[in-house]
């Protein structure tokens, strides 16, 4: 018994055309990925400086320990000030305050 009619060949794209597809994508993805991470030390500052904050502790306080100023840098420190879960946690009124202490500590 033979077939008359036959399955139309399944058109794939070549191997070639695939990996040069998917590392074009990869590398426009990660050309400009280094603008949008943050580091994990910052991660891990913010949620201590959260925690120290929820214990009872001054926020001055806090960005003046050891393992703030061990970690980060003035910069880093006055771009933690900006991140949104501690600016909730925290409140605005103390961010303002404390965004002024490193802003004199960073210009001394």
């Amino acid at each position: 018994m033979q077939r008359t009619l036959r399955e139309a060949p399944r058109c794939r794209p070549s191997s070639h055309f695939t990996y040069i597809t998917i590392l074009s994508v990869a590398i426009f993805k990660n050309l400009f990925s280094f603008l949008f991470q943050r580091s994990t030390a910052e991660e891990r500052v913010a949620a201590y400086v959260i925690r120290e904050h929820d214990r009872g502790r001054a926020l001055s306080e806090i960005l003046e320990d050891r393992y703030v100023k061990n970690r980060l840098s003035a910069e880093q420190q006055a771009r933690l000030l900006d991140r949104p879960e501690v600016i909730h946690a925290i409140g605005g009124d103390m961010i303002e305050a404390a965004r002024a202490g490193v802003a004199a500590a960073r210009d001394s």
